[in-house]
C-alpha cells in the first residue's frame, strides 16, 4: 500500500491531515511480492506544527483505515523499531532529540 495522499481526522479540535503534513517512516517495504504486512501498513507522519500521527491502512474486510494522534515518545518509538522504511532522517524528524553515541 502506498501512503494516503489525503488522509483528515479531527482529534481534540486539532486538524490532522495528511496532505499537509511530512511523512517521516512507514513499514512499506517490498519484500519481492507485495508492499503490504500482512494486510496492513503504518506510516508515521508530522504537521508543520510538530505533532505526530500514524495512518494505519488495511486490506483485511471488517476493518477500517484510521488515524491516531501519538505523542513524542510513541514516534520516536515507531521510528527506531517497527517502521523501517524512513523517509527522512532521524534530526529533520526529531530536531530537539540529542543523539549520543553509545
Amino acid at each position: 500500500m502506498n501512503p494516503p495522499e489525503k488522509f483528515i481526522k479531527i482529534i481534540n479540535q486539532k486538524r490532522y491531515n495528511t496532505a499537509t503534513a511530512t511523512l517521516i517512516a512507514g513499514d512499506d517495504f517490498w519484500d519481492g511480492h507485495n508492499w503490504e504486512r500482512h494486510g496492513r501498513n503504518t506510516f508515521l507522519y508530522k504537521t508543520p506544527n510538530g505533532a505526530f500521527f500514524v495512518v494505519h491502512l488495511t486490506h483485511w474486510q471488517g476493518e477500517a483505515d484510521s488515524l491516531e494522534a501519538v505523542d513524542l515518545e510513541t514516534a520516536i518509538e515507531l521510528y527506531e523499531n517497527s517502521l523501517t522504511e524512513e523517509r527522512i532522517n532521524y534530526s529533520e524528524a526529531f530536531p530537539n532529540i540529542s543523539v549520543e553515541d553509545a
